[in-house]
């Protein structure tokens, strides 16, 4: 499998760590977003829309790491990132959505960008992605509290982690303080300390230099 990623990229990071929780191998190939590479041509014949992740495998790229993701959950099951009952698993999915659709799209590259040709300097664009993440992880505490036991859901890591770490990445690029979230700053705790998460971590990837 070859995954063409950015290193700082939330939808990346979450992809790498499902790749790792799952124990697959994969080559990288860094799609740099700052210089414009995901509008190459070369790069937009894998994926049209020209964003990351995409997911190569034999003959078949995957793009939108949510249907990355849950394609890695059925073609690769064990460890599982789902529970087993249907109402547990739309549980999971939901607090994963509301991370996924309802918090990272509003601090993406692309709406910061236009944000900032709008004339906000960075302590706008901080305030403007607090706003958004700040709503979203007081929801997601109180679901944490109810649904977990260790992790974001349960006892061991699920789709949620996957998101959920590095929407807490990206929390701290925005200079938003954790101490509101005590249980989520527990799982980015635990999270610090698995190999999983440590290898897909941003600092850790090959195009993090450049």
């Amino acid at each position: 499998m070859i995954l063409h990623d950015f290193f700082r990229s939330g939808t990346s990071y979450r992809t790498r760590i499902a790749l790792n929780l799952k124990g697959l191998g994969y080559e990288q190939r860094g799609i740099d977003l700052r210089t414009g590479a995901q509008r190459s041509e070369a790069f937009l014949r894998l994926n049209p829309q020209g964003m990351v992740p995409a997911l190569e495998t034999g003959d078949l790229v995957l793009t939108q790491s949510p249907a990355i993701l849950e394609w890695l959950e059925e073609t690769f099951p064990e460890p599982p990132l789902l529970p087993s009952g249907p109402t547990d698993r739309a549980q999971v999915r939901a607090m994963a959505a509301l991370i996924g659709c309802d918090i990272h799209p509003l601090n993406n590259l692309r709406v910061l960008t236009a944000i900032r040709e709008l004339g906000a300097d960075q302590t706008g664009v901080d305030a403007w992605a607090g706003r958004w993440i700040t709503a979203g992880f007081d929801a997601l505490q109180s679901l944490v509290e109810r649904y977990g036991e260790g992790w974001a859901w349960g006892e061991t890591p699920t789709l949620v982690d996957c998101y959920l770490i590095p929407q807490i990445y990206s929390a701290g690029r925005f200079n938003l303080s954790m101490d509101r979230w005590p249980g989520l700053q527990a799982i980015a705790e635990k999270a610090a300390l698995h190999p999983a998460f440590i290898a897909a971590h941003p600092d850790r990837q090959p195009d993090a230099a450049g």
